[in-house]
């Protein structure tokens, strides 16, 4: 019997105990290959000394200052260590404890932007389907994730939504890559002409889709249009790297693979590698300034924003990226893992893809290659795939409504940063067990 109001309410959740490297034990002994980090979280694996050691130092010192009244070195180092090292023009920080967070505090600064310098019209969000930002009511409004969306419906703020970027299903054939990404850039130039530019506020997109369509990036040149089309109707770009960035895909930001820098950029999860909760808003100048020579305060907090502990561990965490040189690692053996899973299932009759940057690979799976027809959702390949992985001693991160909110399964791996190659062969060679053991007979 548990008190906890768990994710599944029937399911029975193993109990974790330990955790060394890059895996997590049960507590009946089990190990587990942690080959997704939880949700792209523990990018150092688990119980890395230097960052426990600076957590018991910050503790030695001060475990917590509420923000009305103090600041904090941990704060202000993590703060300056962010900025030195963000794409151009984010010169700020807002912290969170969290992604959601982090995507709501976008969504206000936004709006207080936009009516500081005198245009309070504006207050229309542009997202795109098949996306997730959050499940606060403002990240899911926000987001484009159906089947999360349609029980809270009614009470979910107004947004807009254009097509993702998903070439596997969506690109057409006699389309290049180029020529996609134009038609993408002219769907949201439509949208916004729909809405009426001066009416709209920011667009909003996923770096790299992560949880909801499985490690898809963009075509080449696709944000590079985007960014070109907000700066010319004066509309922010909020990019969400919650899952995708802070290494994950081989550069600390998955937007500087794209050549872009946007007006505000949320982070998380491997900001802080799940030792403390915590995530953050990156501000462009151009929005502090507005802020701090308009009312001079920004209109949100939280009590837990800028807990010295927090920021203590995730300083730590970017220290450690930054001496171990793990951003070579995660592009080594994020093309080691791209090989890998190309040779295990390349030609595998129920895979329809393979694709991501760095050590964010996802697989999708499908019931016909050739018609690309997803599997019945009434199966749930997903959570089949999961059971069996974790029977075999793997942790993947596998996802429904791949296809269409609805339909479509895939499988996310996000390793952390630390992995070797001998690793990701076990991973791949269980990954592979796990999904023919689940397939239907």
């Amino acid at each position: 019997m548990t008190h906890i109001l768990h994710r599944h309410i029937a399911h029975r959740y193993p109990t974790a105990v330990s955790g060394d490297g890059i895996h997590i034990r049960d507590e009946a002994g089990k190990e587990y290959i942690d080959a997704s980090c939880g949700a792209a979280v523990s990018c150092l694996g688990h119980s890395h000394p230097d960052v426990l050691a600076a957590m018991r130092a910050q503790l030695d010192r001060l475990e917590f200052a509420h923000t009305s009244f103090f600041t904090s070195p941990a704060a202000e180092e993590l703060a300056d260590d962010l900025v030195a090292n963000a794409p151009r023009g984010l010169g700020h920080v807002f912290y969170v404890s969290g992604g959601s967070e982090a995507i709501e505090a976008a969504l206000k600064i936004a709006r207080q932007y936009f009516v500081e310098r005198g245009e309070p019209q504006r207050r229309h969000f542009i997202a795109r389907r098949q996306s997730y930002h959050g499940i606060t009511i403002g990240a899911l409004s926000i987001g484009g994730r159906a089947r999360q969306r349609e029980k809270f419906a009614p009470i979910l703020i107004e947004a807009h939504h254009v097509s993702p970027v998903y070439e596997y299903r969506d690109r057409r054939p006699d389309e290049s890559a180029d020529a996609y990404g134009q038609r993408l850039a002219a769907e949201l130039e439509n949208e916004i002409a729909k809405l009426g530019a001066e009416n709209v506020m920011a667009f909003i997109a996923e770096t790299v889709v992560g949880a909801t369509l499985g490690a898809v990036p963009a075509v080449p040149g696709y944000f590079r249009r985007v960014r070109e089309i907000c700066d010319r109707h004066g509309i922010l770009l909020v990019l969400d790297e919650v899952m995708c960035g802070m290494g994950r895909t081989g550069t600390l930001h998955a937007c500087e693979q794209e050549g872009v820098s946007p007006d505000l950029m949320a982070i998380a999860k491997g900001l802080g590698g799940g030792y403390m909760p915590i995530g953050a808003l990156l501000v462009g100048d151009k929005v502090f300034d507005a802020i701090a020579a308009g009312s001079g305060a920004f209109e949100h907090s939280h009590t837990y924003m800028g807990h010295p502990l927090a920021c203590a561990a995730a300083l730590a965490v970017q220290h450690v990226i930054r001496r171990d040189d793990l951003l070579a690692n995660v592009r080594r053996q994020g093309a080691h893992l791209a090989r890998r899973l190309g040779e295990r299932f390349g030609n595998h009759p129920f895979v329809g893809d393979v694709r991501g940057r760095g050590l964010f690979q996802g697989v999708e799976l499908v019931a016909d290659r050739a018609t690309k027809e997803p599997f019945d959702p009434a199966l749930k390949l997903h959570a089949r795939i999961k059971r069996e992985a974790m029977a075999r001693g793997l942790m993947v991160y596998p996802m429904g409504g791949t296809a269409d909110g609805r339909r479509g399964d895939h499988v996310l791996l996000a390793p952390p940063f630390i992995v070797d190659g001998a690793a990701i062969d076990t991973i791949v060679e269980r990954l592979g067990e796990a999904i023919d053991a689940a397939l239907p007979a």
